[in-house]
């Protein structure tokens, strides 16, 4: 069902593609000879402006570009703009979880991560962080769609066992917005990617879900503090769920829908420099997410304070009691708000 999914193999080729995704190379390809004929033959990427200085699509380099790809078992992960003039966003109602981490000068990005239902169009897509690779590893060769990268990362993310499909990649299954100036403009076809949303099996986070653990206590609202970046969570005993705000207004998509997950998880994890920085000389910060912590989990209008534990990349995130019980969260959407541990 879908296409085959073309691998790199021991040598760092790949396996023959399947004709649709020839058929997007071949688009990309002639999208790029196009582009550089315009700009006189030349085949140099200087920074984008459009892309927080980083590139706004991936190079091509001797081993190769994953292609966009599809299989049993691939979540689809989506880099999200957050910053103002990206909001309202686009397909954020529709993840089954959201992250949100923090990125040059104490701002958020999101990432999206879709496996029960695939939305018509999913954006501002925005670019990949080095942090963003080790959180993924949870997943079985998942679906990373993002506008680019870093020219240095590239290559870490060209090795990393995930399909990356940039604009680049599949040109077809992007497009540009004219409601709002660039770069904040950039959306995602997910059905040009993925014939049909792999379900919840793919989600290999570790989650569990169910009825509330014992204790807690009643919380009304939460709120979370970047350095220039603040979300608040307010529990809504009408609809059972987790009314969010950024920057103090209201986080709502495109068609005016408010974001409310079912569970909210605040978890606090170690935030240090890396080695990569954008073209203001601001420096990127790396997230961890494999290791151990504290964090709070929201859900049914109480707080659950709990330890976190992530052995290795390729584990997903148990949450326990202090007493070491699973603690389930609340059926549907949950946010994951990775916060720097004090």
């Amino acid at each position: 069902m879908g296409r085959s999914r073309s691998r790199r193999t021991a040598r760092g080729g790949r396996a023959p593609r399947s004709p649709a995704a020839a058929a997007l190379l071949a688009t990309a390809l002639a999208t790029a000879l196009a582009i550089s004929l315009a700009a006189g033959c030349t085949t140099s990427r200087e920074p984008s402006k459009h892309d927080d200085g980083l590139n706004a699509s991936k190079q091509q380099n001797p081993s190769g570009t994953a292609s966009p790809t599809t299989g049993v078992g691939s979540v689809l992960a989506v880099k999200v703009d957050n910053a103002p003039e990206a909001r309202p966003q686009t397909g954020l109602d529709s993840a089954d979880i959201v992250y949100v981490e923090q990125v040059e000068g104490g701002l958020s990005r999101l990432m999206a991560v879709y496996a029960t239902t695939l939305p018509e169009a999913v954006g501002p897509v925005r670019s990949a962080r080095e942090s963003d690779l080790e959180l993924l590893r949870q997943f079985e060769q998942p679906l990373l769609a993002f506008s680019g990268a870093q020219g240095r990362l590239l290559p870490l993310i060209d090795r990393a066992p995930l399909d990356a499909v940039t604009p680049e990649d599949a040109s077809g299954a992007y497009f540009r917005g004219a409601d709002r100036a660039a770069p904040h403009n950039l959306y995602l076809r997910p059905s040009r990617l993925l014939p049909s949303a792999p379900g919840a099996a793919a989600l290999t986070t570790g989650f569990r879900y169910g009825a509330a653990p014992s204790g807690g206590e009643a919380a009304a609202s939460r709120t979370v503090r970047y350095p220039a970046a603040r979300f608040t969570f307010t529990w809504s005993e009408s609809r059972a769920r987790w009314l969010v705000a950024t920057d103090g207004a209201p986080t709502v998509s495109a068609d005016g829908r408010r974001s409310a997950p079912a569970t909210v998880v605040v978890q606090y994890v170690k935030v240090r420099a890396s080695g990569f920085q954008d073209f203001l000389g601001n420096n990127t910060p790396y997230t961890e997410t494999v290791g151990s912590g504290r964090a709070e989990v929201l859900r049914d209008g109480r707080a659950y304070y709990v330890n976190w534990t992530r052995a290795t990349a390729t584990d997903g995130t148990d949450f326990t009691t202090a007493d070491g019980k699973p603690v389930a969260f609340a059926p549907g959407q949950v946010w994951v708000v990775l916060a720097k541990a004090p």
